[in-house]
């Protein structure tokens, strides 16, 4: 053999006997969530199935390019992390692929209304993380209730007998969406209650937030936001009101869909089209820009006051953005864990960054039984900060993620799987965020509002109050 030939050889001989370059973690294959109870399926690293799975059903919740999550998405081994806002979702990887059939369950059974019951009844005993705060029998109440749609298994009635079931348990995030052709039903039920009821001077949150904005700021400053407003109350204290955390990002709504349906429901539709971690991007990156206006015209202001009274929630995200001005350390304010099976995962912390440029001095956040969700959320997470203190009344009580599901007839719903606590591991489900000074607010929500907007001047007398006697018993305490 020629020397060449034999080099050749022993090359081909030792290459042969090295072990391969390990390939790298496939996204491709099936994933079941821990305590979500969705599977998710990953095809040719291009695109995905999001499943909604009980013992009963199988339900296709979406299909999309797989881009879509890509950013969101952390593969470590067998276990995938994925990002939805501020919280992170863990799945691990499954042996079996769904194989889902649409034909696997008949069109007939898929609009069934007592099928489709017993399906929203799995979920609940499944995934309902507040059954044992609230002392329920599911078991009886599932039968109590599915015999009324036994009498009567029509849409209307599924609809009316999931809501009332939603309302017994006492769920804060419960809801049910139905189709169109049930939405009208329930429209002309609700005008015919209307006209039937007595009128009654109805204010809502965003117009007596607006009153409370224009009578108590000194000095305005808001430039171009309508969902946050903020300036001088005076004696060189900003002012921060925050009417929702969410209805900020721009979302190309159609002026057609706007003028249709009018500007929230518009808004709902067209981010319940969109992948939910990009959706939630977008408020966060709008929200960001209004706040760094906000913080360069206050950073000079003695005291800070951040009005969450009107503030009914929206995205975790968006509150996360807005506390992390105040502050100056990456520090752990809350920690989240979901129902799961017959217990609960292990509770998971959550991270606040911290701001470029905090703002340290003191920050009085006003909150109310209106408070809620992620306003809610603010408020529990502000705890774990030293600069801040909370006025008023405990909040809603609402403070759990609303995990939202699709049934087989293609309606969709929501119940609470979270339980939010505190750094101390504290949850506030039902009862709320507890203050620091206590305002007596009405905790009706009518009643709240009258009280605010015919008082205007006695309101802004009770905020500053509250502040002096804070920063009284401070100076107090630092002389002891």
């Amino acid at each position: 053999m020629k020397p060449f030939l034999i080099a050749l050889s022993l090359l081909t001989l030792i290459l042969s006997c090295n072990p391969t370059t390990p390939k790298s973690p496939s996204l491709n294959g099936t994933w079941e969530s821990i305590g979500s109870g969705w599977t998710l399926e990953i095809r040719d690293s291009t695109s995905y199935s999001l499943y909604d799975v009980t013992p009963i059903a199988t339900v296709l919740n979406k299909e999309a390019p797989l881009s879509e999550l890509m950013d969101a998405i952390t593969l470590m081994g067998d276990t995938l992390l994925l990002k939805k806002g501020v919280m992170t979702y863990t799945f691990i990887r499954a042996e079996d692929t769904i194989g889902y059939d649409q034909e696997d369950i008949s069109k007939e059974r898929q609009q069934d209304p007592l099928y489709n019951f017993d399906v929203f009844a799995e979920t609940v005993k499944e995934h309902y993380a507040f059954m044992d705060l609230n002392q329920l029998n599911w078991k009886k109440i599932v039968t109590e209730q599915r015999q009324k749609l036994v009498k009567n298994p029509t849409d209307l009635y599924l609809y009316q007998v999931i809501e009332e079931t939603l309302a017994i348990l006492h769920d804060n995030h419960g809801f049910i969406e139905a189709d169109a052709s049930v939405a009208r039903q329930l429209d002309s039920i609700a005008a015919i209650e209307e006209i039937e009821q007595e009128t009654v001077n109805e204010l809502g949150d965003f117009q007596v937030a607006d009153k409370v904005a224009a009578h108590h700021l000194v000095t305005d400053m808001t430039k171009d936001s309508w969902l946050l407003k903020w300036g001088d109350m005076g004696n060189d204290i900003g002012y921060i009101q925050v009417k929702a955390m969410w209805l900020y990002a721009k979302l190309d709504i159609p002026k057609t869909r706007i003028d249709s349906l009018g500007f929230v429901d518009a808004y709902v539709e067209t981010f319940h089209q969109m992948d939910a971690g990009r959706y939630i991007d977008l408020e966060v990156t709008a929200v960001r820009s209004i706040m760094d206006r906000v913080m360069a015209d206050l950073k000079s202001t003695k005291t800070i006051v951040v009005d969450l009274r009107f503030n009914g929630g929206g995205q975790d995200a968006v509150n996360f953005e807005i506390l992390k001005r105040f502050n100056d350390t990456e520090r752990q304010v809350v920690s989240t864990k979901l129902k799961h099976r017959e217990g609960y995962t292990n509770p998971a912390p959550l991270y606040l960054e911290a701001s470029e440029n905090p703002y340290k001095k003191p920050v009085y956040v006003l909150t109310s039984k209106q408070t809620g969700s992620a306003a809610e959320a603010f408020a529990i997470g502000s705890i774990a900060l030293p600069n801040i203190k909370r006025i008023g009344t405990p909040t809603q009580g609402a403070l759990s993620t609303a995990l939202e599901k699709k049934l087989p007839n293609g309606w969709y719903f929501a119940i609470s799987n979270e339980v939010y606590m505190d750094v101390n591991g504290n949850s506030y489900e039902n009862i709320g965020v507890p203050v620091s000074y206590s305002v007596p607010y009405a905790w009706d929500r009518q009643t709240f509002f009258h009280e605010v907007a015919d008082n205007l001047e006695a309101d802004k007398m009770a905020i500053l109050m509250a502040i002096a006697a804070l920063e009284k018993n401070k100076l107090r305490t630092l002389k002891l």
